[in-house]
């Protein structure tokens, strides 16, 4: 399917399926969300990187209007829907403030890939959360599209999000996350020796050199 839909470029990635809380602000995006709460349209969030706006985004509802002021500056609740590649941005749409893009929408393998593979990565987030002591910021797993759940807590950054947005298969997404946990957790491991090492200075320690081949 090939479609028109307004734009609101901006430097995050939104996977299908995520919540979250914006604060609308400017002229063109208050317009631009006024129309998609009336006409119960969604909209799409293009990544920028780099100041530049990339080829893929995602679709989003507004689910909730969370509150308005006075100055029309809004509060909005909204959940991403579906994956797009623009083919090609409008940037002067007639009578609109904001700018859109036509963009299709690839075929996207959202089901539940092998066991195994989503079970390890879970325990190396799990893992990773305990070595940084932040176990209680852990995300619920919830919903069958592992990869989208736990993107934003692995520690990736916004040029490896947007990689994992572009990949549009469950079993290589998955697969991405783990090579990503399979770089990181030696590092943070490394930090916590070195953390403990730090600690050990200025206390007494049992040293002995009986082990030592003569």
């Amino acid at each position: 399917m090939t479609n028109f839909i307004p734009i609101f470029p901006l430097n995050i990635v939104v996977y299908p399926g995520e919540v979250l809380n914006l604060h609308i602000f400017e002229p063109r995006y208050k317009q631009l969300i006024k129309e998609c709460i009336e006409e119960k349209k969604l909209f799409g969030i293009p990544v920028v990187l780099d100041k530049k706006i990339q080829e893929y985004g995602t679709s989003l509802e507004v689910v909730e209007l969370v509150k308005e002021y006075e100055t029309g500056e809004m509060d909005i609740r909204v959940k991403g829907q579906q994956v797009f590649k623009i083919l090609e941005t409008i940037d002067s749409v007639p009578e609109k403030l904001y700018s859109g893009a036509i963009v299709n929408y690839p075929e996207n393998t959202l089901e539940p890939a092998d066991n195994k593979t989503a079970e390890l990565i879970l325990k190396e987030v799990r893992r990773m959360y305990a070595l940084l002591n932040v176990e209680d910021k852990l995300p619920k797993e919830e919903g069958n599209v592992l990869s989208y759940t736990i993107a934003h807590f692995t520690g990736m950054e916004l040029q490896q999000e947007y990689e994992l947005l572009k990949l549009l298969n469950e079993t290589q997404r998955l697969e991405y996350i783990r090579k990503h946990l399979a770089h990181m957790l030696p590092v943070l491991q490394g930090l916590e020796q070195a953390k403990a090492r730090i600690k050990m200075n200025g206390h007494f320690r049992n040293l002995s050199l009986d082990d030592l081949e003569t």
